[in-house]
């Protein structure tokens, strides 16, 4: 079968696109950016507010405990308002509460805007890949690796900028974003049109309707052990490395390209010699035992670990959005909202779990955990395999421009 070559110098190349798409495109860097910002920062941010470790990573937990419950909403919203108001929407809300960040007297006041920061993000990258691929030109092939390759430089830059600007002050980071954020408001503002709405509006159980197929149950109980491993990482290992700024933001820019280069290039083709579900199993176990060796290794396995890790993670965030949209016969904008439902939870809980098992034991234990959850995931999909079978016929890629909520932390 033929396929849409991307990088064809014709109308629908990545590279001769619509303003509008370049400028959702250039929007979703920066709101990709903001997930990974604060790990260079953690530690300044932990002295600045005088804070514990458990207290500052409640950043992540706010940040995507309100990310998991705007799962049920944003379809909800963006069925209603239309993609290019939900965008603006959830960039305002960005803007505003990236600069609150940035003013917080206390770590409680930083946790409670990082929940408004969720929600606004939620509401936009869960738009973005519809919008920018209703926008494109030509097929869709070209839209979507555009949109995956911001996800990949977003997650890769943030970590730099936080400790570029974080290197001066801890603030520095959130004005900078609020400031980003703020041209990619005008910019969509004035490139994008609105974009065509459903002809059926998304209500809010229906996600939670959707977890009743089994192969797509069995994706999110999978996927929620992954994230809870993915998170320790992002979340937990700063305070373990405990280096400057400067060295935290290089050591998480190399794990960021690792992601986004096994994300977009290595997973799609070790899925077509392989298979998703053989991929998948193989890289949750490697996983595992990265954790492990980061856990007990000296400061420079650490290090390396750190970083080897964003290649294993590319690789299930890709193959993991492939099972979400494609195992269950329901909507995909509606089976993706019920999977990052369930997944999101577990990214919520490990930034809080990891330094508060660390409290309780030692700081190789929280990295054990993570490990036992990576191959949980893997052992979920070995006893589910024969529910994922419809997906995993060994995986052509399936995506339409019926992805409204896709995964964005991928």
């Amino acid at each position: 079968m033929q396929t849409e070559d991307p990088f064809d110098q014709g109308a629908g190349s990545i590279l001769r696109q619509p303003k509008a798409v370049w400028a959702t495109a250039g929007a979703s860097v920066v709101a990709f950016m903001g997930i990974g910002l604060v790990d260079p920062i953690l530690p300044s941010i932990a002295k600045g507010l005088e804070a514990t470790p458990s207290q500052v990573s409640l950043l992540f937990t706010s940040y995507f405990l309100i990310t998991a419950v705007a799962m049920l909403v944003t379809g909800f919203v963006s069925s209603r308002m239309g993609g290019r108001k939900t965008l603006l929407l959830g960039l305002a809300l960005v803007v505003v509460f990236a600069a609150l960040s940035g003013t917080s007297s206390s770590v409680g006041e930083l946790v409670g805007f990082r929940a408004g920061w969720g929600l606004g993000n939620a509401l936009f990258v869960s738009t973005a890949l519809a919008v920018i691929v209703g926008a494109a030109a030509g097929g869709s092939a070209a839209a979507i690796l555009l949109y995956e390759s911001a996800l990949g430089l977003g997650m890769a830059c943030g970590p730099l900028l936080g400790a570029l600007l974080g290197d001066a002050s801890w603030r520095y980071p959130f004005f900078g974003t609020a400031a980003l954020m703020a041209i990619g408001f005008l910019c969509i503002a004035a490139f994008l049109k609105e974009q065509p709405r459903p002809a059926r509006k998304t209500s809010l159980l229906d996600p939670v309707k959707a977890l009743g197929h089994g192969g797509l149950a069995s994706v999110a109980a999978s996927a929620f052990f992954y994230n809870y491993a993915f998170f320790t990482i992002l979340a937990f290992t700063p305070f373990v490395l405990n280096m400057t700024p400067y060295k935290s933001g290089a050591v998480f820019f190399a794990w960021g390209l690792l992601l986004a280069v096994f994300s977009v290039l290595v997973a799609p083709r070790l899925q077509e010699r392989f298979g998703s579900l053989k991929v998948l199993g193989a890289s949750l176990v490697l996983l595992a035992a990265d954790l492990l060796v980061l856990g007990y290794g000296n400061h420079t396995a650490a290090i390396v670990c750190t970083i080897v890790s964003g290649a294993f993670i590319g690789m299930n965030n890709t193959v993991y959005t492939e099972l979400a949209l494609g195992v269950s016969d329901a909507p995909r904008p509606v089976a993706s909202a019920g999977y990052n439902f369930v997944r999101w939870f577990a990214a919520a809980a490990a930034p809080y779990l990891a330094p508060k098992i660390e409290e309780w034991s030692d700081i190789h234990i929280p990295f054990v955990v993570a490990a036992v959850a990576a191959v949980a995931g893997a052992v979920v999909v070995w006893l589910r395999r024969s529910a994922l079978t419809h997906e995993a016929r060994e995986l052509e890629p399936r995506h339409t421009t019926e992805d409204s909520v896709t995964v964005f932390a991928d």
